[in-house]
């Protein structure tokens, strides 16, 4: 095979658009650059616009909103829309029920999808790949098809003899059934280095020591993207907490905010959305590392 027609791998890998040659080239370099600018200005301003502009709303005289959205406080800063909305709306209230439901749902979905991804992963049992297969075939059932019987179990759970309607148990039960987390920590759990665990097992680690000491501290990275998931998923979730929380004071933000919109001064309403919007940047922002680093899916603790 002749020399022009043999290429490297790593030639194969590092060529995209433009080759090396073409950016030696001033005209294409400086235009790439500007191109590059251009794109990146248009995704923050996509991105962080919205945000930037729910701020200022929460902050902002209704009058202000509505005759003059984007002029920069023309009559002064509302703050007391901030103080409305956490006082008279009673959003403190919702925004404790949140944290509270969220709080319980991150827990149920990582002890589920922990243990069992460990059972299936490490553990091994004889059926385990009918198990994983049974599990990834509940990810084709649609989310809507499942409302009524899981409803119907919620309202006269088995053992139980009592309703859980009005609780914080059935929302908190329905989300650890996840099955995405459960392959997806099972999928990190396979990539782990079998001869720590052979390892510990020789020095006389139990499976509950295994699992503790071993395998939870290596998988903080997988962990970290479960409960940035899990939280997200459960502060948006809207029908369920709805069909199972009838009292208002048990309800969350999903819920309460959308039945107070037409009966709420629209600054307060807003100073209303952008605190309902603290978790969730707040999560992003702590957990972006985990949440973007894709090595962290894939790869395993080594050495």
């Amino acid at each position: 095979m002749s020399a022009t027609r043999q290429r490297r791998p790593e030639d194969a890998t590092d060529r995209g658009l433009l080759s090396p040659a073409d950016w030696h080239r001033p005209l294409v370099r400086r235009s790439m650059r500007t191109v590059h600018v251009v794109l990146l200005v248009l995704l923050v301003f996509a991105g962080l616009g919205p945000m930037v502009l729910l701020a200022k709303f929460a902050i902002t005289p209704t009058q202000d909103i509505l005759r003059t959205p984007m002029a920069v406080f023309p009559h002064g800063v509302a703050w007391g829309n901030l103080s409305k909305a956490w006082n008279d709306v009673h959003v403190s209230l919702y925004f404790v029920n949140t944290v509270v439901i969220a709080a319980g749902s991150w827990l149920m979905q990582l002890l589920v999808a922990t243990t069992g991804g460990y059972a299936l992963s490490v553990l091994r049992p004889r059926y385990g790949r009918l198990i994983s297969g049974a599990v990834l075939t509940t990810m084709f059932v649609p989310a809507v098809v499942l409302l009524v019987p899981l409803y119907l179990t919620i309202l006269d759970p088995p053992l139980l003899g009592r309703s859980l309607i009005n609780t914080f148990w059935a929302v908190w039960l329905p989300a650890g059934a996840s099955a995405f987390n459960v392959l997806l920590v099972q999928r990190f759990f396979d990539n782990l280095p079998r001869e720590v665990f052979e390892a510990a097992r020789v020095d006389g680690a139990g499976p509950f020591r295994l699992f503790w000491s071993i395998v939870l501290p290596m998988s903080r990275p997988i962990l970290g993207v479960v409960s940035v998931f899990a939280i997200i998923a459960s502060w948006k979730d809207f029908l369920w907490p709805l069909l199972v929380l009838r009292d208002p004071n048990l309800q969350p933000l999903s819920v309460r905010l959308p039945t107070l919109a037409h009966t709420t001064d629209l600054g307060v309403f807003l100073a209303a959305l952008a605190i309902s919007t603290l978790i969730p940047v707040a999560m992003f922002v702590v957990f972006q590392r985990q949440f973007l680093n894709s090595a962290g899916l894939g790869g395993a603790v080594k050495g």
